[in-house]
């Protein structure tokens, strides 16, 4: 049984691609590497995915579903970060009712960094093959306000990350990847 934790490598003609979306997939590697740092073994895989293609139509998500859809049942979660990694809210989520409750309430353990929110819907080019499926989908919900000043842009570079904001969103990518590797069952569909 896999969670999965992704971002992409991709950027547009321009820029670094800092932000869009290297913010993403640094958050999810450094989910994992602290899990790992921690000595924390969950009951699941968590597996980190850095999807090329996403500006192109989602090419590389949409080969990793074909090559993976048939263990479809084995996917847990599949969250997404793309939309920058400024300061943190919550999550989008998009499943069930049930699955919803248990993130509302795996939520409530990042009180102390005020990040608790669960919006309706993830949002990700890359995780809707499998939220079209049924998995439980998240995606990372933080301050756009920013996001379309450097968005493909020549200013998408690293200069516009904020280390301290990017801790935030990769402690809500690790406490709910982790809590959900974790827990005696997966999310209801």
């Amino acid at each position: 049984q896999v969670v999965l934790v992704s971002g992409h490598l991709d950027s547009w003609d321009v820029g670094q691609g800092a932000m869009d979306d290297g913010g993403g997939a640094f958050i999810s590697w450094e989910a994992l590497s602290l899990i790992k740092d921690l000595g924390l073994r969950p009951k699941r895989t968590l597996r980190l995915v850095l999807w090329t293609g996403e500006e192109q139509g989602g090419i590389g998500a949409k080969q990793y579903y074909q090559l993976h859809k048939e263990n479809i049942s084995n996917f847990d979660i599949v969250m997404e970060s793309d939309e920058g990694t400024f300061k943190p809210s919550g999550l989008g989520f998009t499943g069930s009712a049930e699955a919803r409750d248990i993130v509302k309430e795996i939520m409530t353990l990042l009180q102390p960094i005020n990040v608790t929110d669960v919006y309706d819907n993830a949002d990700g080019t890359d995780i809707a093959y499998w939220m079209r499926d049924g998995v439980p989908g998240a995606s990372l919900h933080n301050d756009i306000n920013k996001y379309f000043w450097f968005h493909h842009s020549q200013g998408d570079t690293m200069t516009v990350q904020d280390p301290n904001q990017m801790n935030l969103c990769a402690a809500v990518w690790t406490v709910v990847s982790y809590v959900i590797a974790d827990m005696e069952e997966m999310l209801p569909r």
